[in-house]
């Protein structure tokens, strides 16, 4: 009997410690991620606020810190995903009840995402104000500039069109960085930056590939990169960290491999030495009619382009 007793105790105090537990796991939290393979298997990679968002059909689906059910939006892949989206910080902590301060219902995202302390802990483009803990749009993105290349705007933007514009940065979704793929934020990096990725041409038959190979067409890629911590090599020579990557997040270096074009691959700008053209030939089987190209420099950002034929 005695033991029978000391049995139903040990019982009850287990399902208690398992209720205790379960209530541990209804902390609020935001899960950060560079793409959709480092969520729950319900959730995508917001491809601007960095954290995993819960896709839903309709409000029910959503948790209660974030309950409504709206398109992501943009003009990524995902545009049309429906994802739990939130409405104030306090739901984002858990609710009046909840003495947690830690994440904010990000004003441009409408999703929840820790507070940032610096600019560091904000995407591409945004900037950090300490107090309220939101990421906010830079304002210097948008300011008149003139010729090319970053001109007068902050690193990571390029000018175009006489506005200081955003550089490109591969999404989320591109295969080409599903994999290792290189940090890089404006505010803590300081490799060249990619402003454009452009078709030259399509050459068939090309005298830069292994003829009868199967891979005897190239596309013809140009790559218009700046750099802020010295002048570009006077020639090709010098040049070093470049690589393009594959759809299969393979990666090759450009010039240790001898992928710029002969003779008229590498052009440094007269006008400015910190600007410069690199011309990249990328064989591919006969009839090809289009290629989704990824390139970066050390340090530099991630680009992502399809390039057709």
């Amino acid at each position: 009997m005695q033991l029978r007793k000391m049995m139903l105790v040990l019982s009850a105090l287990g399902a208690v410690s398992g209720l205790m537990a379960g209530c541990g796991d209804d902390e609020t939290s935001a899960s950060g991620c560079n793409t959709n393979d480092d969520c729950a298997g319900t959730e995508i990679c917001h491809p601007t606020a960095g954290v995993c968002v819960t896709t839903c059909e309709s409000g029910s689906d959503c948790p209660d810190t974030a309950k409504t059910c709206a398109a992501l939006g943009g003009t990524g892949s995902n545009a049309n995903t429906k994802i739990c989206q939130c409405s104030t910080d306090v739901l984002c902590n858990g609710g009046t009840g909840s003495t947690s301060t830690d994440l904010v219902c990000s004003d441009l995202d409408n999703v929840c995402v820790p507070k940032c302390g610096s600019d560091t802990d904000c995407s591409v483009g945004r900037v950090c104000n300490t107090g309220t803990g939101q990421c906010e749009e830079d304002d210097t993105t948008g300011k008149t500039c003139s010729g090319t290349a970053q001109s007068t705007c902050s690193y990571g933007e390029f000018c175009s069109s006489s506005t200081c514009t955003a550089a490109p940065v591969a999404p989320s979704t591109c295969e080409n960085f599903s994999s290792n793929r290189p940090s890089w934020n404006v505010t803590s990096s300081n490799g060249p930056v990619i402003y454009q990725v452009t078709r030259v041409r399509y050459e068939t038959n090309s005298s830069y590939c292994a003829q009868g190979a199967g891979a005897d067409d190239a596309f013809i890629v140009s790559v218009r990169a700046y750099r802020t911590d010295t002048d570009w090599p006077a020639t090709r020579n010098g040049l070093a960290g470049f690589f393009y990557v594959t759809t299969a997040a393979s990666q090759t270096d450009v010039f240790g491999k001898g992928l710029l074009v002969p003779g008229t691959g590498y052009n440094r700008s007269t006008t400015n030495l910190r600007d410069a053209e690199f011309q990249v030939y990328l064989c591919r089987p006969t009839g090809s009619q289009a290629i989704q190209v990824g390139f970066y420099f050390t340090n530099g950002n991630p680009v992502c382009q399809n390039i057709t034929r």
